[in-house]
């Protein structure tokens, strides 16, 4: 009978707490913060929020927490303390984030997708301009000042690890690191400048990426990624450009796959309508803008193939097809680079060093140079030395006189001659003209 009783009081028990707070997980990123809750089973949920202090609380049903709040790691700069309350029932559970701003959140749940399983999943847009990272909106620069810009992407972020290597290596980091070296080589390059569509740790919805790099008036789109299969034997590089039809081989539907895999696991996607009063004039000019796209886009591959080809080992020595969100922007060439397959061993060894993410940021680099030195776009930098006409620079932060010189290779006495200056100082704006070398 006491056996019985005993067996009776841990089942009412293990049903009172029948799901459990298991992490808690923060990703900030330039314009929202993400709250991630592991569960151990789907959450039963409700929140609300406070004001005289902003907080958001967050109730869960016949929930246990197992999480310590001391190992929570929080580098937001919305949400400056996550605690616990009294809950309104004996077998819930409140959580409270004590925030600096007021925020309107938007709270979904996640089913087990990938290495992660039940997720309630809270996103806290930034509303105060302190807070908020606006991206920089460049203002067109005069005719023949213009420099070749190169948006780059580095693929997965945040709660999108991408690929997880033999080692549990995540693939969102072999990205980041190589898309940073990157873009280094471009900003060092005169006439070449990088913008970057993340810059951290965080997930970045795919159709915002192609937005980023048209705020920053973008040239180009490089998407870097790591490739990865079940299959642990392929290795080597590859760089896919858009099908003109649903992609059919295997290679392909797998990347489609890793694609919307990404979507459910780094958030939900937008639903995007567009209306025009002439939808048939809108699809005739979308059309001819697109095909310039792909054309552009198959062309800068095959250089940056031809220079990796040098350095590393490929997969595919001819640019291949898939249908990718990231690439199909009508009005941007648009490439994904897989670096090399973490799903390899060796390869996922050789992602992780220092000295092959440099090799192969740089042969990516030499691709593109070569490209645009052969197809200067019109009223650029490039475009100008090509053409034997002189060149300008805009002084800007941080530069000396002596390191303008030497990124156009010309000596500091040159500089000072073809522009009359009497010292080594100069400004912030000033613009100069620089002699051939």
């Amino acid at each position: 009978m006491k056996a019985i009783l005993i067996f009776f009081c841990f089942w009412f028990s293990v049903s009172a707490w029948a799901n459990q707070l298991e992490s808690i997980r923060v990703w900030p990123s330039p314009d929202t913060t993400r709250i991630v809750l592991d569960m151990s089973s789907a959450p039963d949920h409700e929140y609300f929020m406070l004001s005289d202090p902003h907080r958001l609380v967050v109730d869960l049903r016949q929930t246990k927490n197992r999480v310590k709040f001391s190992a929570i790691k929080n580098t937001s700069e919305l949400i400056t303390k996550v605690r616990n309350s009294t809950p309104p029932t004996a077998s819930s559970y409140r959580l409270v984030f004590e925030l600096k701003d007021s925020v309107k959140p938007v709270v979904f749940p996640l089913s087990p997708a990938g290495d992660y399983g039940h997720r309630l999943v809270i996103d806290l847009p930034y509303s105060d301009s302190n807070l908020q990272r606006k991206p920089i909106v460049r203002k067109p620069a005069p005719m023949g000042q213009r420099e070749v810009v190169i948006a780059i992407d580095a693929g997965h972020g945040g709660e999108d690890p991408g690929a997880v290597g033999p080692k549990k290596n995540h693939e969102k980091h072999v990205t980041l690191a190589i898309s940073r070296r990157l873009a280094a080589l471009i900003n060092k390059e005169p006439g070449m400048r990088a913008v970057m569509t993340r810059t951290g740790d965080y997930y970045v919805n795919l159709n915002k990426r192609s937005e980023i790099a048209r705020k920053g008036r973008a040239d180009l789109l490089l998407s870097i990624h790591a490739d990865s299969v079940a299959n642990r034997g392929p290795r080597g590089a590859s760089v896919w450009v858009l099908s003109s039809n649903r992609a059919n081989r295997e290679m392909a539907g797998w990347l489609e796959k890793q694609e919307r895999q990404s979507e459910l696991l780094g958030g939900v996607g937008e639903v995007i309508s567009q209306t025009d009063g002439n939808p048939y004039l809108t699809r005739t000019f979308l059309d001819l803008s697109m095909d310039k796209s792909r054309a552009d886009s198959y062309a800068i591959s095959e250089h940056i193939l031809s220079a990796m080809s040098k350095v590393v080992r490929l997969h595919k020595s001819k640019p291949a097809h898939a249908s990718l969100a990231v690439l199909k922007s009508p009005d941007i060439p648009s490439l994904l680079i897989e670096a090399g397959f973490i799903s390899n061993p060796q390869e996922e060894r050789l992602l992780l060093t220092a000295s092959h993410q440099q090799k192969v940021a740089q042969a990516v680099f030499d691709g593109v140079k070569s490209y645009y030195r052969q197809n200067p776009p019109s009223g650029t930098m490039m475009a100008n030395k090509a053409a034997g006409k002189p060149q300008k620079h805009t002084v800007r932060t941080g530069e000396s006189l002596s390191l303008i010189a030497k990124r156009y290779g010309v000596s500091v006495t040159q500089l000072k001659g073809h522009n009359s200056l009497k010292s080594d100082v100069v400004r912030i704006g000033q613009v100069l003209d620089i002699p051939r070398s």
